[in-house]
């Protein structure tokens, strides 16, 4: 091949060109029409009733956590097999982040360890649990649901990788990645490498208003200018006693709670909106490329896919394919032997308990076995829409080449 191969890569056509530039050219960078109009077609697409633009998935779990009414003490659960923020939006708001293991048949959040840990506590020791639709497999929220009703948690559901994933709840019915049906809340990411690009950005979604409205305060300093919500009298917001005393001035807005800076701009939003428009396709893609690696890893001995059973086209497969991991015995040399060739495989994660932040809360090597058996042999192989045929052939090549030959 002549072109690096990675795994992953942003896709941006003329329209997406476009839509940016139509707004650097318009009265507003920010703060702007074109963020409300990518937050209505947002929870159109993923079946909500609200979302709430942020500017990045980091942001996004921090609102979450704060909206939920996360206290400083309080116990959250979470997978080991993800991306750092998962955890750390526990500890920005002063909670203890408890890390439970991992199914190793599916790399999700094992509901049934969880369950341990909660019968093992005091009822209210825990606070709520944050599973992840790791790789663009969507996690059972039906059966999470229940889980929560019963011990009083609450839900974030961490779906920066599986927008346009679903999973059939016990009717048979298709439950959308970020519905709102069952999570308290959800969670998108908009980085180049994620199913929809905006550079940087992010989106929480939900069904509960009180919830929206607080991500809304929250994402903006904890400023609000809505007259329906202001606490101030009217003498203290004209700044004088001889005042219009049925309502306040124009200009006016107060802060009512510490809150944050995480607004998303315009032209991040429009391309995030113009991406949105094509999502479909580029999951049609996703499956498509991973419906071939499948085909051709399932017979290699050494290499073991644990999703092969969630790969084909059937009415049952909500994945949404932001990674194809693969486990491979020789991991370290597969990995070389694919640089050597120009494609750069990525391993997706090393397990958070063992970062040093949280060692140094007490987490040590042995406490997950599963997740940390599972980081030993993980390898996540290129997987975007725009990875050709002939990029998918030299692939699957390079790594059968490498297995036939050790």
């Amino acid at each position: 091949m002549k072109r690096a191969i990675p795994y992953g890569r942003q896709h941006i056509t003329e329209e997406d060109i476009r839509a940016v530039v139509d707004v650097l050219k318009s009265d507003y960078l920010t703060q702007g029409p074109v963020i409300g109009a990518f937050e209505k077609a947002f929870a159109e697409y993923v079946g909500s009733e609200y979302a709430v633009a942020v500017s990045n998935g980091t942001a996004a779990l921090h609102l979450c956590a704060m909206a939920l009414g996360l206290k400083p003490g309080q116990k959250v659960i979470t997978t080991p097999i993800t991306f750092a923020a998962t955890a750390n939006c526990i500890r920005y708001c002063g909670g203890e982040v408890v890390f439970s293991d991992i199914d190793p048949e599916t790399y999700l959040l094992d509901l049934d360890k969880v369950r341990t840990l909660l019968e093992g506590a005091p009822k209210g020791t825990y606070a709520g649990v944050i599973p992840v639709d790791f790789a663009g497999r969507a996690v059972n929220l039906e059966q999470w649901r229940s889980l929560a009703d019963e011990f009083g948690l609450w839900i974030i559901e961490d779906s920066c990788h599986a927008p346009g994933g679903f999973f059939m709840d016990s009717s048979g019915q298709r439950q959308q990645c970020g519905n709102g049906m069952f999570a308290d809340c959800a969670i998108f990411s908009f980085h180049p490498v994620k199913h929809i690009a905006a550079g940087e950005g992010g989106m929480i979604t939900t069904n509960d208003p009180n919830v929206f409205e607080r991500l809304n305060l929250l994402r903006t300093h904890g400023i609000t200018k809505d007259a329906g919500c202001l606490e101030n009298p009217y003498e203290l917001a004209w700044g004088h006693s001889d005042c219009d005393q049925s309502e306040y001035p124009g200009w006016y807005m107060e802060m009512q709670e510490l809150g944050y800076n995480y607004r998303l701009t315009d032209f991040q939003a429009a391309l995030g909106l113009s991406q949105l428009n094509r999502a479909d396709e580029g999951l049609k893609r996703r499956r498509e490329i991973a419906a071939v690696y499948a085909s051709t890893f399932e017979g290699i001995s050494g290499l073991l896919d644990r999703n092969i059973q969630a790969r084909g086209e059937n009415e049952s497969n909500g994945h949404a394919h932001h990674l194809y991991v693969i486990e491979a015995g020789n991991r370290a040399g597969i990995y070389r032997h694919l640089r050597e060739n120009g494609v750069f495989a990525q391993i997706h994660y090393f397990p958070t308990h063992l970062m040093p932040y949280y060692r140094q809360l007490g987490w040590k090597t042995g406490d997950l076995p599963f997740a940390e058996a599972y980081y030993k042999k993980c390898i996540s192989l290129p997987m975007y829409p725009t990875l050709t045929d002939e990029e998918i052939s030299f692939v699957v090549n390079v790594v059968s080449e490498f297995h036939y030959e050790n």
